[in-house]
């Protein structure tokens, strides 16, 4: 299996943050598959949208040099979501972005610990000096990891989605809060 050569591989106290792979493809798509997908999907499920957004996934590190990282359990390579730097050509701003496919995995703090990471490494590794999540008004799970990353509400700064998404600020890279 080919991956994607070059790129870095983080590692926090329990996970560890790759490159996406082919291998990852059946996760995302069960992810998306479901019910907890919908936050992410762009209406109703549909495997011809799930195969191009999966592609996305994969080449946004070829054409940006960053993307999102696929984070699993250390000794465990089953995948279990998708966080890191996102900024596809329309997006506004730059945006840390993430979302658990593993049912499991959720409520244990995997996604907090991964989000952290990837924004370092945002922050640290490629300059970034600021920082965006949007969130559908729904997503209540998502609302508060943005929450618990310090990130606050910016209803100044411009959206994407129909109907729009709130946007959350992280903060700067000095000030940040990491608890």
């Amino acid at each position: 299996m080919i991956g994607l050569a070059g790129t870095p591989v983080l590692t926090t106290e329990r996970l560890v943050l790759r490159a996406p792979e082919a291998g990852d493809w059946p996760a995302f798509h069960g992810f998306l598959a479901s019910d907890r997908g919908q936050f992410v999907r762009t209406g109703d499920y549909d495997l011809s949208n799930t195969w191009r957004g999966f592609c996305h996934v994969i080449g946004h590190w070829v054409a940006r040099g960053f993307g999102m990282f696929v984070f699993h359990a250390k000794g465990d390579a089953t995948p279990l979501g998708a966080t890191g730097p996102w900024f596809p050509e329309t997006w506004p701003e730059r945006e840390i972005g993430w979302s658990v496919w593993n049912a499991g995995a959720e409520g244990k703090g995997f996604a907090f610990e991964a989000a952290c990471a990837a924004r370092d490494f945002a922050y640290q590794t490629l300059g970034w000096t600021s920082a965006v999540s949007y969130v559908a008004e729904g997503n209540a799970r998502s609302r508060a990891l943005a929450l618990r990353l310090g990130a606050v509400v910016d209803p100044d700064a411009p959206s994407i989605g129909a109907p729009p998404c709130l946007v959350f600020r992280h903060p700067a890279p000095d000030s940040r809060r990491t608890a």
